[in-house]
């Protein structure tokens, strides 16, 4: 059905996530600085929304993983297949390495993608401390916090990623909308390396640039796997009072 390519950026070298670094990449393992996840994300709904344009922005269910790391300057391509129903977006790098998958379904009413737990009793003015498995509390909530959807953020974020489709002039690119699960992360814990791996997402009705969105978030699961910590949070945008977008967002906090 297609395929594009485009170049990986690393663009969080400054971040708090020091994956994203040389130096700390190398200790894990790694050959270098980590692309951001939400950015391979990004490039990966570009065919999808190519296609389907606000549609799918408006009304549509998706679940990523990332299995392999991208680094800067790689290069990718993107590939959109229909297999049973569903629309899969594939991205290897110059090596044919398969990097990430996106999965993703258009039906008329969206089934929820969890059930969390209140979101009332979310501490006041918590302290930030750093990520530990004794301070990952399950069914926590975490402090709301009220986001606005500019223009310029929105050029930013789809520039980071080389996205010059025309409708972001109007609407929120998903990249931010993955980003700002990121940061719900961020500003409940202080993390210096870590991973995500994967999100579910659910978008009911499409952001525009200039609205005001309330941002809640929960943790749903905490577990171990391989000497690995993982979590696993809901996030959910809410405009006058009304969720527009969630997201399950996962990701290895503490890496073996």
């Amino acid at each position: 059905m297609g395929s594009y390519q485009v170049a990986a950026r690393n663009f969080s070298t400054a971040h708090e996530n020091k994956m994203h670094t040389d130096e700390v990449a190398q200790k894990h393992g790694f050959k270098g600085a980590l692309v951001p996840g939400v950015a391979i994300y990004g490039h990966l709904t570009h065919p999808l929304v190519q296609r389907f344009g606000a549609t799918w922005l408006n009304c549509s269910v998706g679940a990523v993983r990332l299995f392999k790391p991208a680094y800067h300057g790689d290069q990718l391509t993107i590939t959109l297949q229909e297999e049973d129903a569903k629309f899969v977006v594939r991205c290897h790098n110059q090596d044919d390495t398969l990097l990430a998958e996106l999965t993703s379904t258009m039906p008329e009413e969206p089934p929820e993608l969890a059930t969390p737990a209140s979101f009332d009793n979310a501490p006041k003015d918590p302290q930030r401390v750093e990520i530990a498995w004794d301070s990952v509390v399950v069914d926590q909530p975490f402090n709301p916090w009220q986001w606005q959807v500019t223009s310029d953020g929105n050029r930013v974020m789809a520039e980071q990623i080389a996205d010059e489709l025309p409708l972001y002039a109007d609407y929120a690119h998903p990249h931010w909308l993955q980003s700002i699960a990121n940061q719900a992360l961020s500003r409940e814990y202080i993390m210096p390396a870590w991973l995500h791996v994967g999100s579910e997402m659910r978008f009911r009705k499409a952001l525009l640039v200039g609205d005001t969105v309330t941002v809640r978030a929960v943790t749903l699961e905490k577990w171990q796997n391989k000497g690995h910590e993982f979590i696993k949070i809901y996030v959910a945008f809410e405009r006058d009072h009304d969720v527009t977008t969630e997201i399950v967002h996962t990701a290895i906090f503490k890496v073996a």
